[in-house]
């Protein structure tokens, strides 16, 4: 089932990314943790996606310092922190409608994983890692800058919504409160993991999410954090 899903219209995946990324390069891109579980421990994306995070970071950073000459630090980490989020990349898979590409297991298959923006966001950190390494920096360097730009040119892109840590962060500082601190756990199997994170600031509030991921946890704890604080203010 996972397989007859993953695999047909890879070319049509890569005409849309505007890469060609070799194909045991692209086939690991896609790999889910929850397929290796189930196909007795093959590589997993995750390698790659760390390495796509870095390659995805400094091509924003760069281009933000570029474009933006008139922005101060403060500004351009916001803007940055809204185009690497975990919303954002999850955004950017929806458009490109990688869900139905990704190689994954049964199980999370069935409870709707093609649409999880923790999977999402990871996978598409991987093909940037992928094309790195099978095409080098400067063609990763123009995909990053092709999936952002509507991100940029999208008026909602730098606002709350989009970076609730670092909105809660700031209504903390307004309120001269203490820094949010987040506290992390985990639970469930490798191939589905469940974490739970709670963010407290100061004796003002404290407030919970849950996720696929810790980056998906914190950033809903974050944000009930930030509606809490946000309704209580005179």
């Amino acid at each position: 089932m996972s397989t007859a899903a993953a695999d047909p219209d890879r070319a049509h995946l890569l005409s849309t990314l505007g890469v060609e990324i070799p194909d045991a390069l692209l086939n690991l891109a896609l790999t889910h943790r929850s397929w290796s579980y189930e196909h007795g421990g093959v590589p997993t994306n995750e390698r790659l996606e760390f390495l796509g995070d870095s390659i995805l970071g400094q091509a924003v950073t760069v281009m933000l310092y570029t474009r933006y000459p008139e922005l101060g630090e403060g500004e351009l980490a916001k803007r940055r922190a809204s185009l690497v989020s975990t919303v954002a990349l999850a955004g950017i898979g929806k458009t490109i409608g990688l869900g139905a590409y990704v190689l994954l297991g049964r199980g999370e298959d069935l409870t709707g994983g093609r649409s999880k923006s923790s999977i999402l966001a990871d996978t598409v950190e991987a093909l940037i890692g992928a094309t790195y390494l099978g095409l080098g920096g400067d063609t990763a360097t123009q995909l990053v800058l092709r999936l952002v730009e509507p991100l940029i040119l999208n008026p909602d892109t730098f606002g709350e919504s989009m970076d609730p840590k670092t909105g809660l962060q700031e209504l903390a500082a307004t309120l001269g409160a203490e820094a949010p601190l987040y506290v992390v756990t985990e639970s469930g199997p490798d191939h589905r993991k469940i974490f739970c994170a709670t963010v407290t600031v100061g004796a003002l509030v404290t407030a919970s999410g849950e996720g696929s991921s810790k980056k998906q946890a914190e950033s809903l704890a974050a944000r009930r954090a930030h509606v809490l604080l946000a309704t209580s203010l005179p």
